[in-house]
Formats: structure tokens, C-alpha cells, sequence
């Protein structure tokens, strides 16, 4: 299963982005090793990782501490040794889900029919890691469930928030 991993990490206000290889990993401490490894001195990591435009898994450090994930797909670990290396050990119930199943405001717009969370998908892990970022739970789970959305489409999205979208695609770029 071929895989994309960008890391964005924030110092002084400003965002680097790197591509991070996850050959050889063993575990999800590896994993945020190599994080770490993007900007030493960062005091917010993100890592998004895009797997065969189907998977997304998103890691989360504040200070380098605090590993917080969350991945779009709990079948992803059954697909694939990183898969199950990621998202294999995290809970089946998603932090925020709860706020996704109230019913939304209806309007001529189709996007309002759309489900909040596909019904074949179980995110898993923390919706929220991003909420204070302008991201909430909600809006993850959407973006994520969007009918014919990829996990590059969601990856963009969230970049185009935080303000470091262009960064991440000239990592496609190469």
C-alpha cells in the first residue's frame, strides 16, 4: 500500500513542512520520533498521513509531548502493517462524534443531505486534535465523509486553515 506523509510544524508563528519517511517504523513512538525529528523545536507537529487515496491518519505533538491521532478509517489497519501501526490500538468511538449526529440545519444546498460521518467509514482516535486551530470535531468528520473527497482533498483543506497549504503541495510537488 502505497503512502504520502507530510509533516507541518509551527515555530515562532510561522509553519515548515516536510515529506517524513515511515520505512521501517515499528511503532507509533517511531513514528512521533520522526515528527520530532521535522522541527526540533516546534511547538505544534501535525503529520498527515495519506494512504492509497483512501486512508487519511492525522498525529498531533504539542511541545514534541503528546501524541494525539486520528485516523478517517478504522479498516486502514487491517489493510496494511502501518495502518494497523497507526490506527490499530486506538478506540472504535471518536472523540466529537457525538456532536456530528445532531441533526443539521436544512437548506436547498445538497451538501446539507450529505451525512455528517460516511456510513462505511469508522473514524477512530480524536476528531478534536485540531479544534483549536479552527477545525472542529464536526467539520473534520465532514471533510473526511465528503462524497468523493480523498484524503490529498482533506490534507489540502486543513493546510489551506492553517495557512501552510502551499508548503505542504510543493512537497507533492517533488
Amino acid at each position: 500500500m502505497s503512502y504520502f506523509a507530510a509533516a507541518v510544524a509551527r515555530v515562532d508563528g510561522g509553519w515548515t513542512a516536510g515529506e517524513v519517511s515511515l520505512r521501517g517504523v515499528t511503532d507509533i513512538e517511531e513514528v512521533a520520533d520522526r515528527l520530532r525529528d521535522v522541527e526540533p523545536d516546534a511547538d505544534l507537529s501535525l503529520l498527515f498521513v495519506e494512504a492509497d487515496d483512501t486512508y487519511l491518519v492525522i498525529l498531533r505533538l504539542d511541545e514534541g509531548e503528546d501524541l494525539r491521532v486520528f485516523g478517517s478509517d478504522s479498516a486502514y489497519a487491517e489493510e496494511s502493517r502501518l495502518g494497523a501501526l497507526l490506527v490499530g490500538d486506538l478506540k472504535t468511538s471518536v472523540t466529537g462524534l457525538e456532536d456530528v449526529d445532531e441533526p443539521r440545519p436544512t437548506g436547498g444546498d445538497e451538501d446539507s443531505e450529505q451525512p455528517a460521518v460516511d456510513p462505511e467509514a469508522d473514524p477512530v482516535g480524536d476528531a478534536d486534535l485540531l479544534a483549536d486551530l479552527g477545525i472542529p470535531a464536526q467539520k473534520l468528520l465532514a471533510l473526511c465523509a465528503h462524497e468523493g473527497s480523498m484524503p490529498a482533498d482533506v490534507t489540502a483543506e486543513i493546510c489551506q486553515v492553517l495557512g501552510c497549504a502551499d508548503d505542504v503541495e510543493e512537497l507533492r510537488e517533488v
